[in-house]
């Protein structure tokens, strides 16, 4: 009985089956996904979905949305998303997040003086508006978990949230730790060589850590070579993830950590609804 922390369920790599997804993820014991909005196009259609599935049934998880301006989209994001950003926090209580926001430093395009600049002011300004709505924030953070941090402590941001998909060192997910933040686990954490992030995991108290599967990217290791309806993956072809496949990093993670399984499955699940405010689902 698991939540997705983090899954694109609205992008359009779903749009054909969206409905059938939701069912397998359920059958495999996923009872919630968090659904992370990323351009203002995309906001008005991410809530009709959540509020599609607003309520826990055997077909289909509890679906929880989120919204932000993610800095990978720094060219779609309009001068007056920020001001629909307020405007949409304020009318729908059901958002539980503002995310997916963050700074990212692994685009050559993104590390420009005047995009770092904007990406640096959209991020602040996004936190300043969660903090004014008392939300938590999913962050994105590639390549900069030093100024991630700069910029949580110069907006005095304390409500804390979830780190999305974490590939820091140990130090640097205790910085995140310390700021009141959980750290996301994915499909990287199930690939034998990342030893780094297996390090994290074991060395992190368990109240830290959330899963996820950041659908439809980051498919775990033992999706990697086949498609959903189990066709083998042929050269170039791109395997979409799914919160179906979440039960694959959960067990890597229970490889990792010495509690029992039941202990850790429902702290991971407790762990996402302390972080996002969310209501406890499946039993917990």
């Amino acid at each position: 009985m698991l939540i997705d922390s983090h899954c694109h369920l609205d992008a359009p790599e779903f749009d054909a089956d969206r409905s059938q997804v939701l069912h397998d993820a359920r059958a495999a014991g996923v009872v919630g996904v968090v659904i992370p909005g990323y351009v203002a196009s995309r906001w008005s259609a991410l809530l009709a979905l959540t509020a599609a599935h607003d309520r826990v049934t055997p077909e289909a998880p509890q679906l929880w949305p989120a919204l932000g301006l993610h800095p990978v989209h720094l060219a779609q994001h309009a001068d007056d998303d920020l001001q629909q950003l307020d405007a949409w926090l304020t009318r729908c209580p059901q958002v539980v997040a503002v995310g997916e926001i963050g700074l990212d430093r692994f685009l050559p395009e993104l590390t420009t003086p005047a995009a770092w600049a904007r990406q640096q002011s959209l991020f602040e300004q996004q936190l300043q508006l969660a903090t004014r709505h008392g939300k938590p924030v999913i962050i994105h953070a590639r390549r900069c978990h030093a100024e991630i941090v700069r910029s949580l402590k110069r907006t005095g941001f304390a409500r804390g949230g979830i780190l999305h998909a974490f590939s820091g060192s140990i130090e640097e997910a205790q910085a995140y730790v310390r700021l009141g933040f959980r750290l996301g686990f994915g499909g990287p954490l199930t690939y034998p060589q990342a030893r780094r992030l297996r390090e994290a995991v074991q060395a992190l108290p368990l109240h830290s850590l959330v899963l996820e599967t950041d659908a439809p990217d980051l498919v775990p290791a033992p999706w990697r070579d086949r498609h959903g309806d189990g066709r083998p993956r042929q050269p170039g072809e791109r395997v979409r993830n799914s919160p179906a496949y979440l039960p694959a990093v959960f067990e890597t993670l229970c490889q990792l950590r010495p509690e029992p399984v039941p202990e850790l499955r429902q702290a991971l699940r407790d762990n996402v609804c302390s972080a996002l405010g969310l209501r406890s689902v499946g039993g917990g």
